[in-house]
């Protein structure tokens, strides 16, 4: 890749500029075939002089080959060429480059078609090796990425794939560097970017996880209702051997259902004679102790109502 070189162009024209003034000055004395021999002496020196002056960049580096054969590195800044004899026929960037590459309709080992894109990261540090070993090492770095990930994915299950990116990418590393070591060019990593699978397949494994997330629900559910059960017979058992207490949760247990519903609760006589509440007598009048319980808030809440209101004229006439 040939670069422009303004500096060189500036020469040229300095030179040509002096030459042209020495031109006109020989024109003014009267020698005009001196002056025009100046000038085009003047634009000779300027091309060749301009050609032999050459720039690279900071991450340049210039190969430079005298009658073809290999002279030289150069690079980066100010740099001289002989002209014609010398030329450059590569200007190398040494900075780590970029490269995509993907894979299309590629079976893996369990023969399922899968296109893969993914990310090169390389760089060159032997420009010599890079210019003279490979002809076009970019085009070379590119078709070695894609063999090497059409037979990595050939060996590799899809559940290995789609989990374990990072194992793919270290594989495919090591083999495309091992390819382009020969070449100058280091593979600094390799990203893999996206892995795509046929919409049938795809619709297919979201049934899958569906299906294995319903069953972990059901386990778990039965799980958490065997744990009630257990808690349930250590209940049993602790009021089986402690009726006192067995006694006293029965009568909470009833107490809070009158308190809350206000209603008539229907318990079998057994449960009473349990409890220990005095038979029908005794469960009558506990009811009917928490029924004028709820009736005296229900005739304060009325009385604390009716007292805001203004007093009628039967209650302002005197007795």
């Amino acid at each position: 890749m040939r670069k422009s070189n303004s500096f060189s162009a500036l020469v040229f024209v300095v030179i040509a500029g002096i030459g042209a003034a020495i031109a006109y000055f020989a024109h003014l004395a009267a020698d005009n075939a001196a002056g025009i021999a100046i000038f085009c002496a003047a634009i000779v020196v300027a091309f060749i002089v301009s050609s032999a002056i050459q720039v690279a960049d900071q991450w340049s580096k210039a190969v430079v080959l005298r009658l073809g054969k290999f002279r030289s590195l150069e690079g980066p800044g100010l740099f001289f060429i002989i002209p014609l004899i010398e030329n450059i026929p590569y200007w190398l960037d040494t900075r780590v480059l970029t490269s995509s590459f993907k894979a299309e309709k590629t079976l893996t080992k369990d023969t399922v078609p899968v296109d893969v894109d993914a990310v090169l990261f390389w760089k060159i540090i032997d420009p010599k090796k890079a210019a003279l070993d490979v002809a076009d090492y970019q085009s070379a770095i590119s078709w070695a990425s894609q063999t090497a990930l059409r037979d990595v994915i050939g060996k590799t299950m899809l559940s290995e794939m789609l989990e374990g990116r990072d194992k793919i990418s270290s594989v495919l590393q090591a083999i495309i560097d091992e390819r382009t070591e020969p070449w100058g060019i280091n593979v600094i990593s390799v990203e893999v970017k996206d892995v795509l699978i046929p919409p049938a397949l795809e619709n297919a494994m979201s049934m899958q996880a569906q299906a294995e997330r319903e069953r972990q629900a059901r386990v778990i559910l039965g799980d958490s209702e065997r744990q009630v059960a257990e808690k349930f017979v250590e209940a049993a058992r602790t009021y089986a051997n402690d009726p006192i207490a067995f006694h006293l949760r029965g009568m909470n247990m009833l107490y809070e259902g009158l308190k809350q519903n206000s209603t008539i609760v229907i318990v079998p006589s057994s449960a009473i004679e349990t409890m220990q509440l005095g038979g029908v007598a005794g469960m009558t009048a506990l009811t009917l102790g928490i029924g004028q319980e709820n009736a005296n808030k229900a005739q304060a809440a009325r009385n604390g109502h009716s007292s805001a209101l203004p007093a009628t004229e039967d209650e302002l006439q005197p007795a």
